[in-house]
């Protein structure tokens, strides 16, 4: 199975980091990065092994959960798509276009 990441995800991946660099540790920001993304990996052999998304209750949009981040995505058959990459206490909005 394919992973893509949208631009969201993307953004929310390099806002990790840039928080972590303004609090003078940006090694912590990359170790975050690093670990999501490695754990995304296993999506591409059991894309439906993450929870869904209690606040949508849909079969297609689940997450991953790496305190204290949520990582939300969409599955279709052949692909998964990496939408957002939030903090936990944050409300959950998806984006209107998937890439």
């Amino acid at each position: 199975m394919k992973i893509i990441i949208a631009r969201s995800a993307l953004n929310d991946l390099q806002e990790i980091k840039a928080y972590y660099l303004e609090q003078g540790a940006p090694e912590v920001g990359q170790k975050f990065v690093n670990a999501i993304l490695q754990n995304v990996q296993r999506l591409r052999e059991h894309p439906d092994s993450g929870r869904k998304v209690p606040e949508f209750n849909q079969d297609n949009i689940r997450e991953i959960i790496h305190p204290p981040f949520r990582v939300v995505y969409l599955c279709n058959t052949s692909s998964v798509y990496l939408v957002r990459v939030w903090r936990s206490e944050r409300s959950l909005l998806l984006p209107d276009e998937e890439t």
